[in-house]
């Protein structure tokens, strides 16, 4: 049987034509959206939802093409996988669900989403917190020389349809385990029944997934650099937990961010990728005090 978020309702929305969204909602209060990473599901936030349910409504949806949720067909442009198209329905979700204005705070794909909600729909996120990423257009500007061999999977799932869905589908449990596994400090913050459902959902969701990253290197690009070339920035509060793997890769992740948001506060934590799962407590203070401003 499938983990879920204990205490949380589950429902799937509407968002566009053809597109639900799988979503755990629970708590009540103010509102806050939560957006999975990869090769993730909602469940990625149970220790955080939990504890944020106690005061906030709390909204955890699969993204589409990810988990429960649904998975429509690539497009020649890539803009049914395009960020933008994602936030689309990130904002249609809440206010589906009542709510016009929300905090966000995403993890890895997530994160990229939960940006682009921002720049677009600047009137209705109050706040944001980023986990463990860079915006797409810093992310390919700082990938160079032999340090690059960590995103192989980045330049992978950027070629043309066919040949990344063949590779990863000949081995999916294979390629995906790979990542749960290395980017993971604490292998007991992804016990064996939320491991198997991860690896299930990724599994079932190859061309999306791939769809996914293909867009970020296509159309997500583009989109970046209008908005850094016309001056866009993010006008809430911002916070960014970052492991510290920009010293290794020859940037400063902080100053990268900073050029986005003006309002931030950016942290260093210790802990691996999956940071809810393996510190839910940092990851939970962090958005509680971003909450707080």
């Amino acid at each position: 049987m499938t983990p879920t978020i204990p205490g949380f309702e589950y429902h799937r929305v509407p968002v566009a034509d053809g597109v639900r969204l799988h979503v755990a909602v629970g708590g009540s209060g103010s509102p806050v959206v939560l957006l999975h990473g990869f090769p993730q599901t909602h469940l990625m936030w149970r220790h955080v939802a939990a504890g944020l349910a106690e005061r906030h409504t709390v909204i955890c949806p699969d993204l589409r093409g990810y988990g429960d949720s649904d998975k429509p067909a690539e497009d020649v442009d890539g803009s049914t996988y395009a960020k933008r198209t994602m936030a689309a329905d990130v904002v249609e979700l809440a206010r589906i669900l009542g709510h016009d204005r929300f905090a966000l705070a995403g993890h890895d794909r997530g994160a990229l989403v939960a940006l682009r909600t921002a720049l677009d729909h600047p009137g209705a996120v109050t706040h944001l917190l980023s986990l463990d990423v860079l915006p797409t257009l810093d992310m390919w500007d700082v990938m160079h020389g032999t340090t690059a061999a960590v995103g192989f999977h980045l330049y992978l799932m950027a070629q043309p349809p066919g040949l990344p869905e063949q590779l990863i589908g000949a081995a999916p449990d294979a390629f995906f385990g790979h990542f749960l596994d290395i980017w993971t400090r604490d292998t007991a913050a992804i016990p064996a029944d939320v491991r198997a459902a991860y690896l299930k959902a990724s599994r079932e969701a190859v061309p999306s997934i791939v769809a996914d990253y293909r867009a970020s290197a296509h159309i997500d690009v583009e989109h970046d650099r209008a908005d850094r070339d016309a001056g866009n920035r993010l006008t809430m509060p911002v916070s960014v937990l970052q492991q510290d793997w920009g010293s290794a890769l020859g940037f400063d992740a902080a100053a990268l961010w900073r050029a986005w948001a003006p309002d931030l506060d950016h942290r260093t934590v210790s802990c691996g990728h999956f940071m809810a799962e393996e510190d839910p407590a940092v990851v939970g203070g962090a958005l509680r005090d971003l909450l707080d401003r």
